[in-house]
């Protein structure tokens, strides 16, 4: 199954790790240093010009480039928020919460 996380992106949701809110990310010290570092490290792709939220992705490249089985990961922004990425990809049907953040009548 495929994400569409706007624009002409879509991305395999198998391969994401966590979709972050970016008002809640830029409320911690410790996120907005972990997204400085990866900016500089070269793992934001940048998709959208104000970001609502950011997808980590972690998928296993198999290009000549690169040797297989090596894993790569990537930091996409995104203008849909969280909450509707999370029911666009189905995740909210998979995952047991247990009954912590999740109403099923929102």
């Amino acid at each position: 199954m495929f994400l569409h996380i706007g624009k002409d992106k879509v991305i395999p949701t198998k391969d994401i790790i966590v979709i972050v809110d970016v008002e809640s990310m830029e409320k911690s010290e410790t996120n907005r240093e972990f997204f400085s570092i990866a900016s500089e490290e070269g793992f934001m792709v940048e998709d959208s010009e104000n970001p609502k939220s950011y997808i980590i992705t972690e998928s296993t490249e198999c290009r000549k480039d690169l040797r297989k089985g090596k894993t790569r990961t990537e930091i996409y922004s995104s203008g849909i928020s969280s909450s509707t990425l999370l029911k666009r990809s189905n995740f909210i049907d998979n995952i047991d919460l247990g009954g912590i953040g999740y109403n099923e009548s929102e």
